[in-house]
């Protein structure tokens, strides 16, 4: 297990430079920091007052790197998870906020553990993602992981602006399956054939 700043790293390795896909509703990004998050945390990187898509391109690997740690690892509480569950939530955090969390409380409800579905890593969710991980310490990473490739195909089922992320124009699997599967074992990833049978209603 990498330390979170190595997970971090990672990330931000993964996210990539800025963009600003108009079919994104993050908006204009830098290694995953979107204008949205600049603005919350008030980052002004060039002192005009106001935080805009230039402000996004001047933001740096490091500072990145210490947004992710601060506010999508620490301030969600996600260091208390078992240690197994930590990286692939921490990185949903970063790709979908609180919805991460939500994914994981489901998985546990579905789990038969008691835990609210709120999107907040409380006493609660802590306690039974540790029961979960006692239970199936073998599966828990895998079936969180499956989660997320499941949530990601949910929303491709529904906007289909966004399906361009979960399938390539070559018809294989988009950044969006590819990144969940980098948290589930290789036993459990969709084979090519699977990929296209689990998409052929997109058209």
């Amino acid at each position: 297990m990498h330390n979170v700043r190595d997970i971090a790293a990672e990330i931000v390795a993964r996210e990539g430079g800025y963009v600003n896909d108009p079919h994104d509703p993050g908006g204009a990004t830098n290694y995953g920091v979107t204008i949205h998050t600049m603005r919350r945390l008030g980052l002004d990187l060039d002192g005009n007052g106001r935080v805009d898509a230039t402000d996004v391109r001047r933001l740096t690997r490091d500072q990145a790197v210490e947004i992710f740690i601060d506010h999508y690892f620490t301030r969600p509480g996600i260091a208390r998870l078992p240690q197994v569950l930590q990286a692939s939530v921490f990185d949903m955090y970063v790709n979908a906020g609180a919805n991460a969390v939500k994914i994981l409380q489901r998985l546990l409800v579905q789990m038969r553990q008691e835990v609210t579905v709120d999107g907040v890593i409380g006493p609660q969710t802590a306690a039974a993602a540790q029961r979960a991980c006692e239970a199936a310490p073998d599966h828990i990473a895998d079936a969180y992981g499956i989660a997320r490739r499941n949530y990601y195909f949910g929303l491709a089922d529904a906007r289909p602006a966004s399906r361009k992320y979960a399938r390539t124009r070559a018809g294989g699997k988009g950044g969006w399956i590819r990144r969940a599967e980098e948290f589930i074992s290789p036993r459990y990833h969709m084979s090519d054939a699977e990929f296209a049978r689990r998409v052929a209603a997109w058209g």
